[in-house]
């Protein structure tokens, strides 16, 4: 047995070596470069960036995307719509009114349009009007008036293909979350050649980056990533042309789907469930149809989550906002909270979230993905950090 000075001093040797040197003597986190990116995480439910980490900055740019990465997100969610001139772009609204400085743009004063859009004329100016040039002369701004608008008219809509970047260049393996969003109108405006359709674009783009695999499988896991739609019959579609798994998005209980108009309950019937889980893996619901809400207080949860699982379907609701104004009293104003209600109770298997940092320290603290090897690059780090404030002195 070696003494206790000899198995010190090696240590000591290393603290010197470190503060002697003019570069950390172990890179620090952001600067290790590594041949094999980290892996997804599939032990815990997936954290799902909605539209990027857009409670902080404005959605679906290029900022709150890689904001969310930092953050921990499993897969960035993105809505895809598609400009005049047949460019996919990232964009949540068909209109560009609430999330644009397009009323600043004098140039374009003569668009505005009444469309119809899922049953309903809606006024606004709208993306299929406008080129791809056109649309990056914009600048996104902040959705709601009491999130953080310093934000505001820094950055641009990008494209479905700016926005695949963003996740193949992150350094461990980030998924991607795309909506085929408002197929039904989409195809009405927008025209590509052949005959082919917005449905069709959008699987070509995802074949071009080698998105490709059912779930879970070795081809899947490289580059994860779900295909979703409130459009059953575009999920249908597609089922020919990519393995990709894919989420059925439901939503409010007074909302048909948009392009077959059934209801709320047709859709989550046990003979709909077991017609569509053939085509599906999951479903995304909004979270208060599962549990029954009034007067903002949760009630009784649904059988909708045990129905899906007992088909092998996962079960993705949407949004987790921690704003007050979002969150039922039942959470004492915390949404840790509500991430444990969630998560533990109603046991869902991702949940779409606009603060990314939390719900992934919630799962941290939880659940934690840790390795011994990062453990100790965690304290060598410390250490450098400890000699460099000691230097300084």
């Amino acid at each position: 047995m070696a003494s206790p000075s000899r198995s010190v001093f090696p240590f000591i040797f290393m603290l010197f070596l470190v503060g002697c040197s003019s570069r950390s003597l172990y890179p620090l986190p952001n600067r290790r470069h590594n041949g094999n990116r980290q892996p997804l995480q599939t032990f815990r439910p997936y954290n799902i960036a909605h539209r990027g980490s857009n409670g902080e900055i404005p959605e679906e740019t290029t900022a709150a995307y890689k904001r969310a990465i930092e953050e921990g997100t499993d897969f960035i969610e993105t809505d895809i719509l598609a400009s005049k001139d047949g460019v996919l772009i990232s964009f949540h609204d068909v209109c560009l009114d609430d999330t644009t400085d397009i009323a600043e743009h004098e140039e374009f004063i003569n668009r505005k349009r009444t469309y119809e859009v899922q049953g309903s004329n809606v006024t606004g100016y709208f993306v299929v009007d406008f080129t791809l040039k056109e649309l990056k002369s914009l600048r996104v701004k902040q959705r709601y008036p009491f999130r953080d608008q310093q934000y505001n008219g820094k950055f641009s809509i990008i494209t479905f293909e700016e926005f695949i970047s963003i996740a193949l260049d992150a350094d461990r393996i980030v998924g991607i979350y795309p909506e085929m969003k408002n197929p039904v109108f989409i195809n009405q405006r927008v025209k590509w050649p052949g005959g082919k359709k917005f449905e069709d674009k959008f699987v070509e783009i995802l074949k071009k980056y080698r998105y490709r695999g059912s779930y879970m499988s070795k081809e899947w896991l490289k580059q994860p990533a779900f295909i979703q739609s409130f459009a059953p019959t575009s999920l249908l579609y597609i089922s020919n042309q990519t393995d990709l798994p894919k989420i059925l998005l439901i939503d409010d209980v007074n909302m048909p789907t948009q392009d077959t108009n059934q209801s709320y309950w047709e859709i989550t019937s046990d003979k709909y469930l077991d017609f569509i889980k053939e085509y599906i893996v999951g479903i995304g619901p909004w979270k208060d149809t599962l549990v029954t809400a009034s007067d903002n207080y949760l009630r009784k949860p649904t059988d909708l989550v045990a129905r899906a699982h007992a088909r092998n379907l996962q079960v993705h609701p949407y949004t987790f906002r921690n704003e007050n104004k979002f969150l039922h009293f039942n959470f004492s104003q915390d949404p840790y909270k509500e991430f444990d209600y969630w998560i533990n109770k109603i046991g869902v298997d991702g949940l779409f979230t606009d603060f990314t940092g939390s719900l992934h320290q919630f799962q941290e603290w939880t659940s934690p993905l840790s390795t011994g090897e990062e453990d100790a690059n965690k304290l060598l780090d410390k250490i450098v950090f400890m000699i460099s404030k000691f230097k300084t002195k």
